[in-house]
């Protein structure tokens, strides 16, 4: 048999694999569940008429995410990348800082920097949470880092490294106790990006509350949707204030007049949004379950293929599985392209990685330090559907 027709054999197995769980039909990569109170709670925004970002529901859904994440201060923005781009602000980053980030992201990490004039300062990645590497970081800050008057700075820039962005990768926690300490020897601020991570745990606490600021995503795709939307997270009282005034418009409060005493940015979220939002909350806990039940059916499916794995959880984390993701290994990378093109081409959505940062043209120049571990696994991972209704229909 030639190589070819081993990896069609190879993709074709995948395929039946994936089959066997989802059924037959045209499966999309990761699709909005709505089962509960959304038609409900959206017929009561349009009653009330306050569809734009003042009303009851934006304040509800910054309660009902403070309650479940056990954050003091939860704030809607009108998307994930604006949430980052404004937990940004608030720690503030500005133009000419550095600001670390995994290479292996999707690129609204890197673009939130860059809003900000700072630049991206890409950083590896590890195998077992698909997070950052805090081990190997340290050994890279030691090496191109001091400390001057309580800064950290890139003895080959010049520049403040003022934070560490921390992802969680498809929802899988990164090694946060690695990272906290990493931070506070080195006298940067760390941020979650928990994005892709709403119903995650680390160590029994939700991902989102260990940095000094948080962003979250509910864009279409994710565990929960509000359509489009997202969310800061913090414990910081003066990051809370300063995220807030600023996302809305940096506007003074009065009974009539428009008064403005910053640059600001409107980034709240609108309670329609917000309406939808609050209905998906209360079924989180039954969303992210079938997104785990669904990992345990492609577990079995996959665990006696030697040539692909099944990513699993870190220890001592509790992941909300929000993308499945199968690894090759090193010796059968080869093999992604045409598992790709045999399961898209079956009506089956599966995706690779994003592509590293400093690989997109925006980027190129940034400064980084060595990859390896993160364009290994950029060559290896597909990520197959995911929606947790399908656990339900296997």
């Amino acid at each position: 048999m030639t190589d070819t027709s081993k990896s069609t054999l190879m993709a074709h197995q995948v395929l039946d694999s994936i089959r066997n769980v989802t059924g037959p039909g045209k499966i999309p990569l990761h699709e909005p569940v709505f089962i509960g109170n959304e038609w409900e709670y959206l017929k009561e925004c349009l009653d009330s008429t306050f569809v734009s970002s003042i009303g009851s529901f934006v304040d509800r859904l910054a309660v009902d995410l403070q309650d479940y994440t056990g954050a003091s201060y939860a704030i809607p923005m009108v998307n994930g990348t604006a949430a980052l781009h404004m937990a940004l602000i608030s720690i503030g980053v500005s133009a000419g800082d550095e600001v670390l980030m995994p290479a292996l992201t999707f690129v609204a990490t890197a673009n939130a920097a860059t809003y900000c004039g700072a630049v991206p300062h890409f950083i590896d990645a590890e195998d077992r949470s698909l997070g950052v590497d805090a081990t190997k970081l340290e050994e890279y800050l030691e090496a191109i880092s001091e400390q001057r008057q309580g800064k950290c700075i890139n003895k080959q820039t010049g520049r403040v490294i003022r934070a560490l962005i921390v992802m969680h990768t498809f929802g899988h926690p990164s090694d946060l106790e690695k990272c906290i300490r990493l931070a506070e020897n080195y006298n940067i601020t760390l941020v979650e990006d928990a994005a892709e991570s709403l119903g995650s745990l680390y160590r029994g606490r939700h991902t989102g509350t260990f940095g000094k600021v948080s962003a979250l995503s509910f864009n279409g795709n994710k565990t929960i949707t509000t359509g489009g939307g997202g969310a800061i997270l913090t414990n910081d009282r003066e990051v809370a204030s300063k995220a807030l005034h600023l996302s809305t418009t940096a506007k003074v409060g009065h009974e009539w007049e428009y008064k403005h005493d910053a640059v600001g940015y409107n980034y709240r979220m609108p309670n329609l949004n917000a309406a939808l939002g609050c209905a998906q909350m209360e079924k989180l806990d039954e969303l992210v379950e079938g997104q785990r039940a669904l990992y345990r059916l492609y577990e079995r499916e996959f665990s006696s293929n030697d040539k692909i794995k099944l990513f699993t959880e870190p220890e001592g984390c509790k992941s909300n599985y929000w993308l499945q993701s199968l690894i090759l290994t090193e010796k059968n990378d080869s093999l992604r392209e045409e598992i790709l093109k045999v399961t898209n081409g079956d009506g089956v959505m599966c995706r690779p990685v994003w592509k590293l940062m400093h690989q997109l043209p925006p980027f190129r120049d940034c400064p980084r330090m060595t990859l390896d571990c993160a364009q290994s696994l950029a060559a290896r991972i597909i990520n197959i559907p995911s929606s947790p209704v399908l656990a339900k229909t296997a």
